[in-house]
């Protein structure tokens, strides 16, 4: 079998250990285990990590694009609401899964769920 690359696999959606079963079970929620290699998945929890993120990026690009469209082309405030709420939105909707899988997949690659209090 050959090498998975494990950040490859979970912004795909897919299992980081095996690259073939699928990591979520619904839209955001993690399955409990791959169906391909039955590696346990529910213990790779990533918290509100990819959402922060997410929200970081999607309201960047939202103001920045509303600012911009308001002072370069003077649009009234119905348009910028009309055209950049939908865009943060579906960036925000668009990235949110990709997010998570990474984060998850970071958690298998550093064998982040591994560590106890032992360990640190």
């Amino acid at each position: 079998m050959a090498q998975v690359n494990p950040y490859l696999a979970g912004a795909t959606g897919h299992c980081p250990k095996c690259g073939e079963g699928f990591l979520f079970e619904g839209f955001l929620k993690i399955a409990p285990a791959c169906e391909a290699c039955g590696f346990e998945l529910s213990r790779h929890e990533t918290g509100d990590g990819a959402s922060t993120f997410i929200i970081l990026i999607g309201g960047g690009v939202g103001a920045f694009g509303a600012l911009f469209s308001m002072f370069a082309w003077h649009w009234p405030i119905w348009l910028l609401l009309l055209v950049w709420l939908p865009v943060t939105l579906g960036l925000s909707l668009g990235l949110m899964r990709p997010a998570k899988g990474l984060m998850v997949a970071a958690q298998v690659a550093n064998k982040a769920s591994e560590a106890g209090r032992r360990d640190v």
